[in-house]
């Protein structure tokens, strides 16, 4: 028996000694002292000896199995720290070496004005109220005293999703278009606000005086070209209370107008229509590359005794066509019928009191391309990271 397990340790030893992973060096180990191992059959076969032998014969296998476990667990520790040592030589670093800089994102044109516009008029204590974009007709149209037969409402000019008399080719205040302007915002809010308390989702009771904002994306079939596309961006503007003049209009764009586009800029409005307002104008501000004198200084190379020299030109300022304004947005006071649909006037009452307000509406890709001096609206949305970085 000691002959057999002198043989067992040795060649287990043998075996320990030559392997070189830690896979083989656990199948020594199962095949030696696991269930199945040899001397796991030994201990197993101790039926077979004699009474007086088997307490020398298993202090002979629990000596072999001692020593064998100091092996193994010698070998396993050895192969460890060679795994480790391989993998450092494999995966070495420079810990002096820089690190690599994450690539960060960049506002966009559009929100970095958005973001102005919005300090602006929160500043005059505007509210910002946002709407769904996609509108029944009754709020993006006749609310707001468009007209059946108003050009806007045809299909070449508007995305209808659902039409409710599609028949006969008519439209109704319950068909549901892709809304052409944030006006619709303005009607929701009217309607909440008047004696109509007609509340819709996000859109609670509220009171007079209205001072707000609306903000957000807008659709209309449109070409793609350098000034126009079918989903832009408008920010319109709404106040509403006693006593609300057109005075209080003009100040309001002047104040905007100088906090915007720069402390020296002028406005200029001019009589205009809309279906929303009356009276109506459409506002000009002084030109920020010209000063509004129509002119501006150039540098350009001229030849003098054959050579090419720089001077300072006069020449005609190609950003407003040298008339020295630039045309921004439209504007008015809202119009009465307006004020009567939406329950903010009650005609039908002399007791009751009479409300005025003012509307405004600034396309927000007008105004960025304005104030950056870009060329052409479809650099906004090429996602050109070389574009969008220099602002």
């Amino acid at each position: 028996m000691k002959e057999m397990l002198d043989k067992i340790r040795e060649q287990a030893e043998k075996q320990i000694a030559e392997t070189v992973t830690p896979e083989s060096l656990d199948e020594i180990r199962v095949s030696v002292l696991g269930k199945k191992g040899e001397l796991t059959q030994i201990l197993k076969g101790m039926k077979d000896v004699a009474p007086e032998e088997r307490p020398k014969v298993g202090q002979m296998v629990n000596a072999v199995r001692d020593v064998l476990e100091n092996s193994i667990a010698e070998k396993k520790k050895e192969l460890k720290a060679k795994v480790i040592e391989k993998k450092m030589e494999s995966e070495w670093l420079d810990v002096t070496r820089p690190g690599n800089r994450t690539v960060r994102g960049h506002k966009h044109p559009n929100q970095i004005a958005l973001e102005d516009l919005e300090r602006v008029f929160i500043g005059m204590g505007y509210e910002v109220v946002e709407g769904p974009e996609i509108e029944y007709d009754r709020m993006n149209f006749k609310l707001l005293n468009i007209p059946e037969d108003h050009p806007a409402k045809d299909e070449q000019d508007t995305f209808y999703i659902a039409r409710h008399d599609e028949s006969k080719g008519e439209t109704t205040e319950d068909d549901i278009v892709l809304r052409t302007q944030t006006s619709s915002v303005q009607a929701r809010v009217m309607l909440a606000a008047g004696r109509l308390k007609e509340t819709s989702k996000g859109f609670p009771e509220r009171s007079l005086p209205i001072k707000l904002i609306s903000p957000g994306r807008v659709f209309r079939s449109d070409e793609v070209d350098a000034t126009h596309s079918p989903s832009f961006h408008q920010v319109e503007g709404l106040v509403i209370g006693e006593n609300v003049t057109m005075a209080d209009l003009k100040g309001t764009l002047d104040q905007f107008a100088k906090e915007f586009f720069g402390p020296d800029t002028k406005t200029k409005l001019r009589p205009h229509h809309f279906p929303f307002t009356e009276p109506s104008a459409e506002v000009d501000v002084t030109c920020f590359k010209c000063h509004g004198t129509g002119r501006v200084k150039k540098l350009e190379e001229v030849k003098e005794d054959g050579k090419l020299v720089r001077r300072e030109v006069d020449c005609a300022c190609t950003a407003c066509k040298s008339s020295g304004w630039i045309e921004i947005l439209g504007c008015g006071m809202v119009h009465p019928d307006v004020l009567e649909m939406c329950g903010i006037n009650d005609s039908s009452n002399p007791d009751a009191p009479v409300y005025t307000g003012f509307a405004f509406g600034i396309g927000l890709e007008r105004v960025a391309l304005l104030k950056y001096e870009i060329a052409d609206m479809r650099l906004l949305y090429e996602n050109d990271i070389r574009f969008l970085e220099q602002f």
